[in-house]
């Protein structure tokens, strides 16, 4: 497999979610506590029920134990290229700038790849991430119920006979969920670690203001 081209070809995907972002939106309103700190245009409703595998411990959970407190949720697999790592790593720093605030933030890596992505190997790419990393699998129907839930992407290119090798295109977004209040924003891959933690230290501020 031709490494530039794996990589256009994820610079590609990217690029075309960058256009698929206007979808996504954002709900707006006098009442909305969360006012001050939106960044979309429109109403959009994200997130939902699934039942996955977290892959440290083998256990099958639910949205509700991940979601058990501020988490950025992102789609991906751990054979990308270079979207992936990037992106997690930015999540990554976006989590430890946020603790030195005092701010504990959760990072959910689901797979859109779990025929090679198993408990073992989310787990190990979860870790190797961040501490407060968790990697969840699940099979294909529970893969595509989180990604229906989420309104994302993914398309497998099947791989050619005797190659395992193969690449997987994927929405790119990082999705802000808050325990008991649901979706709160999303951020695009481009998005800086520092914007990424100021956005997300607004809603925890405005969550805090309202307990």
């Amino acid at each position: 497999m031709d490494r530039t081209w794996a990589i256009v070809a994820a610079g590609a995907v990217v690029a075309l979610l960058g256009g698929t972002a206007l979808w996504i939106g954002l709900n707006r309103g006098p009442a909305d506590p969360f006012a001050q700190c939106r960044s979309g245009q429109a109403g959009a409703d994200i997130g939902g029920p699934f039942t996955l595998v977290e892959g440290t411990s083998g256990r099958t959970v639910t949205e509700k134990e991940v979601i058990d407190r501020p988490t950025l949720v992102y789609f991906g697999y751990t054979f990308c290229p270079d979207v992936c790592p990037l992106d997690m790593a930015r999540n990554a720093e976006v989590a430890d700038i946020l603790e030195e605030q005092g701010q504990d933030v959760r990072l959910a890596f689901i797979t859109v790849d779990p025929a090679r992505d198993t408990a073992q190997v989310v787990s190990e790419f979860a870790q190797n991430i961040h501490p407060k990393a968790v990697g969840l699998t699940g099979s294909e129907e529970q893969i595509k119920t989180a990604v229906n839930a989420y309104r994302a992407y993914y398309k497998l290119h099947e791989p050619e006979a005797g190659d395992d090798y193969y690449l997987v295109d994927h929405s790119a977004f990082t999705y802000l969920m808050l325990p008991g209040t649901g979706f709160a924003d999303f951020y695009k891959h481009a998005a800086p670690a520092d914007e990424v933690a100021q956005s997300v230290s607004c809603y925890l501020q405005a969550t805090s203001a309202q307990n």
